[in-house]
């Protein structure tokens, strides 16, 4: 009678691990611009995250990556739901810094990832 409720409760382990929330911050900078925004991750394989969709390579840019669990507070605005390009995968964009640049983001949030756009 406990090895249905054991098997029950390791499988509720294991999918809660399966789902667990993931995120990377992105900081770049040169000697004229400086970028920070976090991708939260929705629906993209862990490994192909973490070694593909957080592993920006900039020309001449500083790049720092750091994994978090969940993006920090202070972005001046998110693209919800984002889909990659000819992709399935999806995730939640959050740009921090400079908020006037929200005129250029917002529109490609909403035209090319069909995501929403919410404001901070």
């Amino acid at each position: 009678m406990r090895l249905p409720f054991l098997l029950t409760a390791v499988c509720g382990v294991l999918i809660a691990g399966d789902v667990m929330a993931e995120a990377c911050i992105i900081h770049s900078h040169d000697d004229r611009v400086e970028v920070k925004l976090c991708q939260a991750n929705i629906n993209i394989p862990v490994e192909l995250f973490r070694s593909g969709f957080c592993q920006p390579q900039l020309k001449d840019q500083e790049v720092q990556v750091e994994f978090v669990e969940q993006c920090p507070d202070g972005a001046f605005g998110i693209c919800r739901n984002a889909q990659v390009s000819n992709m399935p995968y999806r995730q939640d964009i959050h740009y921090y810094g400079v908020a006037s640049d929200a005129r250029f983001l917002q529109p490609a949030c909403e035209q090319n990832s069909q995501g929403s756009w919410a404001s901070q």
